[in-house]
């Protein structure tokens, strides 16, 4: 019965785009076919060695194949592609490279740091997992890949969207691949995507490409530079592809709760200063505990400004629109709460001279935003902020959130102005 274990590619059998899966009612078990006393079957992660062969009931990814393989409508317009916060020993589905010299390796904590993983922060027992390189431990020119499972893009986009902890030297780097499979190259094309360097720091990473009708891997390559410190190196967490544009803006928001805890009323928190397309520059502020007037009411405002220096921007600008998406960091992009508004200037409404002066506003007329209605914010969140057109100038945008004793329930109160 050796048949029984042939391999064939992905023209020959399809995953359906999911990953490797222990449980699976279709698994053979560790003993199937067996000629003698040995095991037919060794998982390369011991843990699962009992699971495989199961027969009680199909597994939460049978359903998905199946799903896929029939074309069930429910399953056709989603744009998720893949995500993996690596908190299962199998991580995804992912691999280790061939022809590297080192491993990524999946850890709770790393010396030089992390000290815990993004999305649990060390809070739960027995998780908290990420992918770390270490290239401390590394030699100079060694490089650790880690690839996805094979992914079907359909549409013409694809945003990659992780959490990237850098405790390496400044001269080592993390490169970012995709490789394509078709007829034409079924042993795939290795496509550079970016590379991301320079001194340590954390952030979450989006990157944008355009793939479309073909089979993809996506390809993080760690690689050691130069010299560095002995303890430190390259970190991976909260995975996330979906055929979507990348947001043009993300602010993320640390340690909210301790934000909300420690920043008293009328004190504003910044992000940094982004600018749009068309040339306009925005900064947003946020007064975790309200203002004076407005007390216990978290305050959201978009400061629009006018650098010296600026040229062609038209002030103000009528009937453009601003989107915020405000998103708690669950590591699974289609298990997280968000909230979107989008507010459009419109000339048509103007401000009392009461309202004007209460928003400090000395010169010119006042054009609304409107639109706008938050509500069920989680502790934790990042704010989001892209535009679609050309964005008013020079406007202050205010929307109010009624708190009361858990932050994660609240009603909108929304004001204006320019």
């Amino acid at each position: 019965r050796e048949h029984n274990f042939n391999m064939y590619d992905d023209t020959i059998s399809s995953s359906l785009g999911v990953s490797y899966d222990y449980n699976s009612m279709m698994h053979y078990s560790k003993n199937a076919f067996q000629n003698g006393s040995e095991p037919t079957i060794v998982t390369k992660i011991p843990a699962f060695s009992d699971v495989i062969g199961q027969r009680m009931e199909f597994s939460d990814s049978d359903l998905l194949k199946l799903n896929r393989l029939y074309k069930c409508s429910k399953t056709q317009g989603s744009t998720f592609l893949d995500s993996c916060d690596f908190e299962r020993e199998n991580i995804c589905g992912m691999v280790q490279g061939h022809g590297d010299q080192a491993d990524w390796v999946r850890v709770t904590n790393a010396a030089g740091g992390p000290e815990t993983d993004y999305s649990n922060m060390g809070r739960c027992t027995g998780s908290g997992y990420f992918m770390h390189f270490s290239t401390g431990t590394a030699n100079t020119g060694d490089t650790a890949v880690l690839e996805s499972r094979l992914v079907y893009p359909k549409r013409g986009y694809q945003c990659l969207q992780f959490f990237y902890y850098n405790s390496a030297g400044s001269s080592d780097t993390l490169k970012i691949y995709v490789r394509e499979y078709d007829e034409g190259s079924p042993s795939g094309i290795l496509r550079f995507i970016t590379t991301v360097d320079g001194d340590c720091y954390e952030d979450t990473l989006l990157f944008e490409f355009c793939r479309r009708n073909v089979t993809i891997i996506v390809v993080f390559q760690g690689k050691k530079e130069g010299s560095g410190p002995v303890a430190g190196g390259l970190s991976l967490d909260d995975i996330n592809l979906s055929e979507t544009t990348c947001p043009e803006f993300v602010w993320r928001v640390k340690n909210f709760s301790y934000v909300m805890d420690n920043t008293p009323a009328n004190t504003p928190i910044f992000s940094p200063s982004f600018t749009s397309k068309e040339g306009y520059t925005f900064q947003m502020a946020l007064y975790p505990n309200g203002k004076d007037e407005h007390s216990r009411e978290l305050s959201a405002y978009a400061h629009l400004v006018a650098r010296e220096g600026d040229t062609g921007q038209t002030w103000p600008c009528p009937w453009k629109q601003i989107t915020m998406m405000l998103m708690d960091q669950h590591p699974h992009i289609q298990k997280r709460m968000s909230n979107q508004r989008s507010i459009t200037t419109d000339p048509n409404m103007k401000a009392t001279s009461e309202a004007l002066k209460k928003i400090q506003i000395h010169t010119g007329s006042c054009y609304l935003w409107f639109k706008l209605c938050l509500c069920k914010l989680s502790t934790l969140f990042q704010i989001l902020t892209f535009f679609s057109g050309m964005i008013l100038g020079r406007l202050v945008l205010r929307s109010r959130i009624q708190m009361g004793p858990s932050i994660s329930a609240g009603r909108v109160l929304v004001q204006q102005c320019i």
